[in-house]
């Protein structure tokens, strides 16, 4: 262990008696990578009782005062040591579990355990602390009700083959994974309470991760509703970044101290303290917003599979798709299946017809069969439609040759902002009213794609009598009425109607299938069912595409699971992630350079692809993918870490950016 400064002192003791364990080992808040190991400090003695491991402290490292975490209380060390120079909270908010799991973290991802624990455990906030640990303590012996025997077990999960069996396991605490499919018309937040009920009457308790606070919204208030009636009080709280600091801190330390016991929270909730052996359950686990941004970039989905690993708890990864990530649990055998019966899909599932149609060709936004339907549905409740985008016409093309519109300042994609406007850049939002195509010369544009704006107003004059409500983009609507009306919204903005809606319209089926990305055809296929679950049961849909396309099929049958297989086995045939571990390396071609000469050899390398096809970028930006196979995925991390460490200890610690397994290497933005 080195020393926390270039300055020393002698240990500390006093002259009534020495402190027992006088040496600390704290994790500093430092991210640089050749850094990263605790370091030895010296604990004063009128520190030691608040200087408990875990506990938040102030220390002074290369002639700075930093935040760190104690590791733990040794009784010597090799160095002379500076002091603690303050202990800002006894409170061990850093525990063993969270310390272990974030040191797993950083070794998978290539990162630093002082970024990993940034994340975990929100910054202090000292009234907040004190408002909890002043608070009544948790009694066990206030919960009311009973656990549930074999024969209670919900009617809910009664629906699904092996869901009885699985709440009794999680809840008795077996380490056991499930992959479950929620069926047509679920209501799947009401799942997931009856779960968190069984947990608590057997003394367990639970963390939900969502993909964001409109989730965490219909969870939270599922859980009020349940709990309170089943236990008698409401145990658990909510973890998103918007509750602000005091609030966010507040439910952080009620479960750190178990006076609740149920977590549920957005993507950094998935390092929750909870009571050791909770179960662990995600939502829609593909969502992209469960990848970290910063580094090291983590993903919570992985997060909780580690977590579930280290500590044998259990782990459900939910949803209404399937990811390729938990289609390859269930290959490997290290995950179950839980899937709703198929008489009961039969009976609750949308009526769907696939009907192809050429947007230039329609006279209409909607094709006659989605006319009929839509205003079939009308009759009787509420009807959704679907699209892809926002806006007006968000993309545009050169009429004659088809050739995308590009700004000419900045090289962004041309659209439409409202009716009548120019040509405007969805990148630097400057006009372009005197277009001319590059290629043929022509001056005329045609719509690539119709936003949500657009469709609006298309039907609004199809049903001028109708009410037309749109949800997305910066204006999104959590729940409507179950009066007649056309709700239109972008994927993941859909309002739940109250009674389900009457008919569901999924328009752009091929903007959403021709993406040029790893992920297009899970996501697809998530995005439509997760619309047509919002249906009345047996309620008709309509989709503008061809019924043989697999995504197609599988919204036909209801089988999500039937098209992650189909998708994992032509991954594995094309050797792409799951089956290999990934890498992005992006940074200068020097850098780039320093990644290639140190990678393992049998590590697949493709690239350097320029960032910027134009290099505006000074110096220019480029990347690498580098593959390897799973047994080789260690040692791949284990070099890109080494890089990572020699140029920050050469003090460059800008121009190199790698992502471990990034979750999508294939968008609109890469070059592979």
């Amino acid at each position: 262990m080195g020393p926390g400064t270039i300055e020393t002192v002698g240990a500390v003791t006093t002259a009534d008696e020495p402190v027992v364990d006088p040496v600390a080992r704290v994790a500093v808040d430092i991210s640089l990578a050749h850094l990263d190991r605790a370091f030895d400090y010296a604990v004063p003695a009128s520190m030691s009782a608040d200087a408990v491991p875990g506990a938040r402290v102030r220390v002074r490292f290369a002639g700075r005062l930093v935040d760190g975490f104690i590791l733990e209380r040794v009784a010597g060390s090799e160095h002379r040591l500076s002091p603690l120079a303050r202990v800002t909270s006894s409170l061990p908010v850093a525990t063993p579990s969270t310390l272990a799991l974030a040191r797993a973290v950083a070794d998978r991802y290539a990162g630093s355990l002082a970024d990993v624990l940034r994340a975990a455990i929100p910054p202090r906030h000292a009234r907040a602390e004190q408002s909890v640990l002043s608070s009544p303590e948790f009694d066990p012996t206030s919960i009311s009700g009973a656990p549930s025997g074999p024969a209670s077990v919900t009617a809910g999960w009664s629906d699904y083959v092996g869901g009885p069996a699985l709440v009794r396991r999680m809840a008795a605490g077996e380490s056991v994974r499930a992959v479950w499919n929620a069926g047509p018309a679920e209501d799947w937040p009401r799942r997931i309470a009856e779960l968190a009920v069984e947990q608590v009457q057997r003394g367990m308790g639970l963390l939900v991760v969502l993909p964001d606070a409109r989730d965490v919204s219909r969870v939270d208030a599922a859980l009020t509703e349940t709990l309170t009636t089943q236990v008698g009080q409401t145990l658990h709280e909510t973890l998103t970044a918007d509750a602000g600091p005091q609030r966010r801190y507040a439910a952080f330390c009620r479960l750190l101290t178990g006076r609740r016991r149920v977590a549920v929270g957005t993507r950094a909730a998935c390092f929750a303290p909870v009571p050791d052996g909770s179960a662990l359950v995600i939502w829609e686990d593909g969502e992209e917003t469960y990848a970290e941004p910063h580094s090291p970039g983590w993903h919570a989905r992985e997060v909780l599979a580690l977590r579930s690993h280290l500590f044998g708890v259990p782990l459900m990864a939910g949803g209404f798709g399937r990811s390729v990530a938990a289609q390859s649990w269930i290959a490997s055998g290290w995950a179950g299946p839980v899937v709703m019966d198929r008489d009961v899909v039969r009976e609750r599932a949308p009526r769907v017809q696939a009907r192809p149609t050429d947007i230039d060709g329609a006279p209409a936004r909607l094709p006659s069969a989605a006319m009929e339907v839509a205003r079939s549905g009308l009759t009787t409740g509420p009807v959704l439609v679907q699209v892809a985008r926002r806006g007006y016409l968000p993309g545009m093309a050169c009429a004659r040759c088809r050739t995308p519109a590009r700004c000419g300042s900045c090289g962004g994609p041309l659209g439409i902002i409202r009716s009548g406007s120019s040509p405007t850049c969805r990148w630097c939002s400057s006009t372009s009213p005197g277009w001319r195509c590059p290629h043929c010369h022509a001056s005329e544009l045609r719509a690539m794609a119709r936003g949500a704006v657009r469709t609006a107003e298309e039907l609004g004059r199809a049903f001028p009598n109708t009410l037309v409500t749109a949800s997305g983009g910066e204006r999104i609507i959590d729940t409507v009425s179950g009066e007649p009306q056309i709700v239109i919204s972008t994927p993941g903005a859909e309002p739940v109607a109250e009674g389900g809606y009457s008919a569901v319209v999924l328009l752009d089926a091929h903007v959403t299938l021709a993406r040029a990305s790893l992920s297009a055809g899970e996501e697809t296929v998530r995005r439509w069912l997760t619309a047509a679950a919002l249906a009345r049961p047996a309620a008709p849909l309509v989709i503008t595409a061809e019924p043989s396309v697999p995504a197609v099929q599988a919204l036909m049958r209801w089988d999500p699971g039937w098209f992650a297989a189909r998708d994992l086995a032509e991954r594995e045939l094309l050797r792409l992630p799951p089956f290999m571990r990934s890498a992005m390396a992006t940074g200068t071609f020097a850098a780039l350079e320093e990644v290639r000469q140190a990678v393992p050899a049998q590590t697949i390398v493709h690239g350097p692809f320029p960032v910027d096809d134009e290099q505006r970028l000074d110096p220019p930006l480029a990347r690498l993918l580098l593959l390897t196979d799973r047994e080789q995925g260690s040692h791949l991390v284990h070099a890109l870490r080494g890089v990572l460490s020699v140029r920050a200890a050469r003090r460059e610690t800008v121009g190199l950016d790698i992502r471990i397994d990034p979750v999508d290497w294939g968008g609109e933005d890469s070059h592979f």
